[in-house]
C-alpha cells in the first residue's frame, strides 16, 4: 500500500474478474440490485520489498447500479455510474511466506481488526463520548469486502488451501501519500502519526475500563504474546548476525557489539517480558507502527484530523501503548529529530492520551494513577523492545547510507542511555 506500483499482466491466481467484482460491490453497497461493470483494471501493487505478509493488487472499477428493470442505454453516460479504487490484500504466493502468514494468522488478525475491533471501538465511542466533545478520529482505509477460509484437510478427498481476501480503500485516490523510509518522518508527520494512534489507544483503554472487559478474552485473535515472542525471536536470530557483521565492518562499535552479544542468549525472555504491558495500561496496540505503514494527506488539515492514515493491522496486540510510540521514534525519525524532540513527542502523546480519555470520562491520572513519569519508565522498556524488533528487520536499513547511519546513531545513543542494561531496575522494576 505505497505510492509505487508495477504494471503486471493478468494472472489466473488473481480473484479479479467481472463476476467477483459484482459480488464484492453488492456486499459493499448492501444491495440486491443488478450491477453492471463498465470497465476495470488491475495491476500489481508493491510493498517496496519490506513485507512478505501479503500480495497486493491495485484495482480501479467503473460500474452502474441498476435502480429499475430498465437499463440505461449506455453505462458511460448513466447518471448513477460510479468509480471505485481499492487495493486487494491476498495471501503471499511464496510458499514459505504463505505458511508463515497462515500459521501466525496475520491475515485473519487484520480482517478481524476491520470487522470486529474497529466497529466495536466506534460503537463504544458513540455511547461514551461526552456531550460537546469532538469525536476521536480513527483514520484507516475503509473496508469494502473480506473473505477468510483457514483451509481444510478432509479425511477423504483433496485438501482445500487457505484463502484470505481483504479489500480496502486505496487511500492514494483520496489524496494520501507514503513517506520514503530513507528520509524518515519530519516532526510534523510524527505528531500526526502519534495523534492517529492515540485515538486507538484511548478508545481501547476506555472500553476496557468503562465496560469492564478483558480485551484478550473479547478478541482472542489478537497477537498473543507467546506467539508474538516466537515470531519476533525468529526474525531477531536472522538479523543479529547481519548486524554484527555490519558493526565489525564499520569498526569503532566494539562496546555496542559486546553488549549485543551479551543480550543474545536472553532475547527471547526479554521480548516476552517487554511485550507484557504494565497494568493498568494494557490496551490494543498496532505493534508494527513505523513510517512504511503510514500515509499522509498531501494537503494537510490544520486541525490534525485525519492527516495520517494507519495501514497494515496484522500484528495488533494487547500491549503497552509506548511500544507503538517507541517503534515509531526508533525506526522512523532522522537522528537529529529523534535526539532533539523525543521528550516533546512523549509530552505530546501523554497530553493527547489524557485528553482523549477525558472525553470518554476516564481520568488516567486519577482513575489509573498513570503519570508522565510512569510513561517515561514504560517508554524506556519499549525503546529496548523497539530496537530488538528493528534488528529483526535489519535488511530494511542496510544498503542505504542514510538509514545505516540512523541505525548506528540509535545503537550508540541507546547504549549510552543504558537502554541495553536489561538488569537495570529502571527497566524491570
Amino acid at each position: 500500500m505505497t505510492d509505487t506500483e508495477e504494471e503486471s499482466a493478468s494472472s489466473d491466481s488473481w480473484p479479479v474478474n467481472e463476476d467477483w467484482l459484482i459480488e464484492m460491490l453488492k456486499q459493499h453497497h448492501d444491495t440486491k440490485n443488478d450491477i453492471k461493470i463498465a470497465d476495470f483494471s488491475a495491476k500489481q501493487g508493491c510493498n517496496d520489498g519490506v513485507s512478505n505478509l501479503s500480495d497486493i493488487l491495485a484495482v480501479s472499477v467503473t460500474y452502474n447500479i441498476s435502480n429499475s428493470s430498465i437499463e440505461p442505454a449506455s453505462l458511460e453516460t448513466a447518471s448513477n455510474s460510479e468509480k471505485l479504487e481499492f487495493i486487494i490484500k491476498l495471501l503471499p504466493h511464496d510458499p514459505f511466506s504463505r505458511y508463515f502468514v497462515t500459521e501466525g494468522k496475520f491475515d485473519l488478525r487484520e480482517i478481524k481488526f476491520y470487522t470486529r475491533v474497529l466497529p466495536d471501538l466506534l460503537e463504544f465511542q458513540s455511547k461514551h463520548i461526552q456531550a460537546g466533545c469532538e469525536k476521536l478520529s480513527i483514520c484507516v482505509p475503509k473496508c469494502f469486502y473480506t473473505h477468510y477460509s483457514p483451509g481444510k484437510l478432509p479425511p477423504n478427498g483433496s485438501p482445500e488451501p487457505p484463502e484470505s481476501i481483504l479489500v480496502l480503500e486505496d487511500m492514494r485516490s483520496s489524496g494520501y501519500k507514503g513517506v520514503n523510509f530513507i528520509n524518515g518522518l519530519n516532526l510534523e508527520q510524527a505528531e500526526y502519526a502519534i495523534k492517529a494512534i492515540a485515538s486507538v489507544h484511548a478508545l481501547s483503554l476506555g472500553m476496557k475500563f468503562k465496560e469492564k472487559i478483558d480485551l484478550n478474552e473479547k478478541y482472542p485473535f489478537l497477537f498473543q504474546i507467546n506467539k508474538a515472542t516466537e515470531s519476533y525471536q525468529q526474525l531477531l536470530e536472522q538479523g543479529l548476525p547481519q548486524l554484527a557483521k555490519f558493526l565489525v565492518m564499520k569498526g569503532c562499535y566494539e562496546r555496542e557489539l559486546q553488549v549485543l552479544e551479551q543480550l543474545q542468549p536472553k532475547t527471547r525472555n526479554l521480548i516476552e517480558r517487554l511485550l507484557h504491558p504494565t497494568e493498568p495500561m494494557g490496551l490494543i496496540t498496532h505493534t508494527d507502527f513505523w513510517c512504511n505503514n503510514l500515509l499522509f494527506k498531501t494537503e494537510l488539515d490544520d486541525s490534525y484530523n485525519d492527516n495520517c492514515s494507519i495501514l497494515d493491522w496484522q500484528m495488533i496486540t494487547y500491549s503497552s501503548p509506548t511500544n507503538d510510540i517507541a517503534l515509531l521514534i526508533t525506526s522512523s525519525l532522522p537522528s537529529h529529530i529523534r535526539r532533539q524532540h523525543t521528550t516533546k513527542l512523549l509530552d505530546f502523546y501523554y497530553n493527547l492520551l489524557k485528553t482523549n480519555c477525558h472525553k470518554l470520562s476516564l481520568d488516567i491520572e486519577v482513575d489509573l494513577l498513570y503519570s508522565r513519569n510512569k510513561l517515561e519508565c514504560d517508554f524506556r522498556k519499549s525503546q529496548l523492545l523497539s530496537f530488538l524488533l528493528c534488528i529483526g528487520s535489519i535488511d530494511v536499513a542496510l544498503g542505504h547510507p542514510e538509514t545505516e547511519q540512523r541505525l548506528l546513531d540509535v545503537l550508540q545513543d541507546y547504549y549510552e542511555d543504558r537502554i541495553f542494561s536489561f538488569d537495570d531496575a529502571d527497566l524491570f522494576d
